[in-house]
C-alpha cells in the first residue's frame, strides 16, 4: 500500500521528526514556570504553543498556574514566540487570556488534530522543530504535538472540575497538580 501526500502529509513530517537529533528535553515538569528557557534555546525551540484550560488557568478560572505570566514575559524577552491552542468552548474566555498575555490564540483548536498546531507553526514562520508545545494532557497536547513531529513537555493540571471523562481516564492522560498550596487564586 502507498501512501500519497494526499490526507496523510503528516506522515513525512513524522518520519522527518525521527530521523532528527532527539532534544535534550523533559517530557514532563509539574509547572510551566519550571521549565528552563535556557536549556529550550540552546536546543533552538523559538516557538511555544501553549495550552491554556489547566496549564495556565484552571477551567473554573479558580487558579492561575504560578510563575506562568511572568516565564512567559521572561520568554519573550528571549526572542521566544508563543500561540495558543485551545479546545474551550468559551470562546470569550480565550480571547480575555489571549488578550491579557499577548498571544495569538485560535479556538476551538480540535487538538489533537493537526490542522491547528500547522497553522500556529505557519503564523509564527517556524518549523516543527524549533517548536515546543507545553499542556496538561496527553490525548490532546502532547498526541497533537507527535502528530505533527513538535516536542511536547507535559505539565500538572492545575485542580479544577472533573468530567465524567477525566473521573475515569484521567490519572492515563492527566498528571496531577498535588500541592494546592502553590497555587495562586485568580482574582481581577
Amino acid at each position: 500500500m502507498t501512501m500519497t501526500s494526499g490526507g496523510f502529509g503528516f506522515v513525512k513530517s513524522l518520519q522527518k521528526s525521527f530521523h532528527r537529533k532527539p532534544l535534550n528535553l523533559p517530557q514532563r515538569a509539574y509547572k510551566v514556570a519550571s521549565i528552563d528557557l535556557i536549556s529550550l534555546l540552546e536546543q533552538d525551540i523559538r516557538g511555544i504553543i501553549l495550552d491554556l484550560d489547566n496549564t495556565i488557568v484552571s477551567e473554573d478560572d479558580r487558579y492561575l498556574a504560578p510563575g506562568a505570566e511572568t516565564w512567559i514575559e521572561n520568554a519573550k524577552r528571549q526572542g521566544i514566540q508563543f500561540f495558543i491552542l485551545s479546545n474551550g468552548k468559551r470562546r470569550h474566555r480565550v480571547v480575555y487570556w489571549s488578550e491579557r498575555l499577548d498571544i495569538p490564540a485560535i479556538s476551538p483548536a480540535r487538538k489533537p488534530f493537526p490542522k491547528s498546531f500547522r497553522k500556529a507553526m505557519t503564523r509564527m514562520g517556524l518549523k516543527p522543530r524549533q517548536v515546543l508545545v507545553i499542556g496538561d494532557s496527553r490525548h490532546t497536547d502532547v498526541l497533537g504535538a507527535w502528530l505533527v513531529g513538535c516536542a511536547s513537555i507535559q505539565v500538572a493540571t492545575l485542580p479544577h472540575p472533573f468530567r465524567w471523562w477525566e473521573r475515569l481516564l484521567g490519572k492515563w492522560v492527566q498528571i496531577p497538580y498535588v500541592d494546592r498550596q502553590d497555587l495562586w487564586d485568580f482574582i481581577e
